[in-house]
């Protein structure tokens, strides 16, 4: 086991090298001058090419493109991204964490209704299969797995928030701000799960130690929430892991919609507003966060499942 967690957290380094590489060379890929943009966004009425070079001189871009990479790295890894254009006072890093804690209470709230919601319902479908509630359920799924969150969320605006009155339909600062964005973001989550669990407690049920313990003359439900329903979910561990940062990267439509001031709106701001390090700390942060969770719940399911572990 150690062995095996030693080799992925080894392997975890060129992936993030990788992706730090890549981040780099995609923004400088644009076009337009960084230095340029900064003092268009400083709102200087004046640019000429003499304080073009300068700037660029100080923004370090005139240096060679591995040279600007190395050290555009070893700021990353002290975790000094720069300054904001948009706001030269303000660090990228005060940026990012100014919005962090509205995008994980909303992508937290987004969780705990996938979990609350999916793993029952995939439950009951799975044991009354064929009946009208799968049938139902099934539709559901079909349906809310081809709508867009953005068409989805302006349903439930419309609806819960202008018609009923029940939520509020814009802002962040109270929990109730939270609701309807949250069950925006869960509910493509939600019908993938319920699928997913369904799916394998049906595979399960067809196992032989399924028939080993109704031989034993061990009742239905033990048999399906202590064996059967245990098993379904060991398989879905990496997958819920991975949902996580997904749900983080996920709130960047419904956070705009909603009048949220996290990290998904802290970005479109910067796309439009070309603020090109708040753009590439974003993308980082999405990358590494990926990588992170793909390690913690590979070793997750590794500690959980024997099989894996015999055949590691």
């Amino acid at each position: 086991m150690k062995y095996y967690i030693i080799k992925r957290v080894m392997a975890t380094f060129p992936l993030l090298l990788g992706i730090s590489f890549l981040c780099f060379i995609f923004i400088n890929l644009i076009p337009s001058d960084p230095a340029e943009v900064a003092l268009r966004l400083s709102q200087v009425p004046i640019v000429t090419d003499e304080l073009l070079a300068q700037v660029r001189a100080d923004m370090g871009l005139d240096k060679p493109f591995l040279m600007r990479y190395l050290h555009w790295l070893g700021d990353t890894v002290r975790l000094d991204f720069g300054h904001s254009y948009t706001n030269p006072s303000r660090t990228v890093l005060g940026e990012l964490a100014r919005s962090l804690p509205n995008t994980l209470i909303l992508a937290s709230l987004s969780l705990v209704l996938v979990i609350a919601l999916s793993i029952p319902i995939g439950f009951l479908s799975a044991v009354y299969k064929d009946s009208l509630f799968d049938r139902i359920m099934r539709g559901f799924v079909f349906m809310t797995t081809a709508m867009p969150s953005y068409w989805i969320g302006l349903i439930f605006m419309w609806f819960f928030a202008i018609k009923l009155r029940l939520f509020p339909i814009s802002g962040n600062t109270s929990l109730s701000h939270f609701l309807l964005p949250a069950f925006t973001v869960a509910l493509s989550y939600i019908s993938i799960y319920i699928r997913l669990i369904r799916n394998n407690m049906l595979l399960n049920m067809g196992q032989d130690y399924v028939l080993y313990a109704q031989v034993r003359g061990l009742k239905d439900g033990m048999i399906l929430t202590r064996h059967v329903l245990k098993n379904s979910l060991q398989s879905c561990i990496t997958a819920i892991g991975m949902s996580i940062p997904q749900l983080i990267s996920g709130t960047i439509v419904v956070e705009n919609l909603f009048a949220i001031n996290g990290l998904g709106r802290l970005c479109i701001a910067s796309i439009f507003n070309r603020d090109y390090p708040v753009i590439q700390a974003y993308v980082l942060f999405m990358g590494v966060l990926f990588i992170l969770f793909n390690l913690v719940f590979d070793i997750i399911q590794m500690a959980a499942d024997p099989r894996l572990r015999k055949e590691s």
